[in-house]
């Protein structure tokens, strides 16, 4: 007896007692994972052929182990821009052995590991208490307080938005995060950009891509 089954948009053929790679699944080695999507089912009975899903049968398998496949190296060049960037990626599989086939209308001989459950409004933190408005004295404290010289100085920094692929809005989100001329940006190392990358998700993807910093350098007369 075999089926076919659909898993992570793809398709596969199984029987009982076989082992499958497929895209990674929430859960942990030995949880019963239960496939529903049947799109065939080949037995004693004949073939029935779903449509699209056989109504009423399932695959039961146990997950076995997640484990990350083979380094895909990942390599990019722009013709006479001195550009060349090589990186890897290895994703992330799972590894089901396929323990049984259930025909509609049978009982499955194993159930499906739970689901972790969601934690209930009760468990959530208590809202911070609401601080107390600032007086009217201090407010005009504030107004009348004079600008720091640093703080005008950072306001008037050189124009970000002339960097490749800057728009006004990350340019705000780079001034948000104290860089705010070319100069910073021509001195940043590999773990600034992977700091920036916290705060602003993204944005070291879009540095290498535009090549910021040896811009960064021409413009900062570097």
């Amino acid at each position: 007896m075999y089926a076919v089954i659909k898993t992570g948009g793809k398709q596969y053929k199984v029987a009982e007692g076989d082992q499958l790679v497929i895209e990674k699944l929430d859960g942990e080695a030995g949880d019963i994972v239960s496939f529903g999507e049947v799109l065939m089912l080949a037995g004693d009975k004949g073939v029935t052929v779903g449509s699209p899903l056989v109504e009423g049968a399932q695959v039961m398998g146990e997950l076995v182990e997640l484990k990350r496949g083979k380094k895909i190296i990942i390599f990019k060049k722009r013709r006479r821009q001195n550009y060349r960037r090589t990186k890897g990626h290895r994703q992330w599989h799972a590894v089901v052995s396929i323990s049984e086939i259930v025909a509609p209308g049978d009982t499955p001989k194993t159930k499906a590991s739970a689901k972790p459950k969601t934690a209930k409004t009760d468990d959530k933190p208590a809202k911070a208490e609401k601080s107390a408005k600032p007086s009217a004295s201090a407010k005009t404290a504030e107004k009348s307080a004079p600008v720091p010289a640093d703080s005008k100085k950072a306001a008037a920094g050189d124009d970000l938005k002339a960097l490749t692929g800057v728009g006004p809005a990350l340019e705000t989100k780079l001034i948000e995060a104290g860089i705010t001329s070319y100069a910073q940006v021509a001195d940043w190392t590999e773990a600034d950009l992977d700091k920036l990358d916290g705060e602003i998700p993204g944005l070291k993807a879009k540095a290498e891509k535009g090549d910021w910093i040896n811009e960064a350098k021409q413009r900062a007369g570097k």
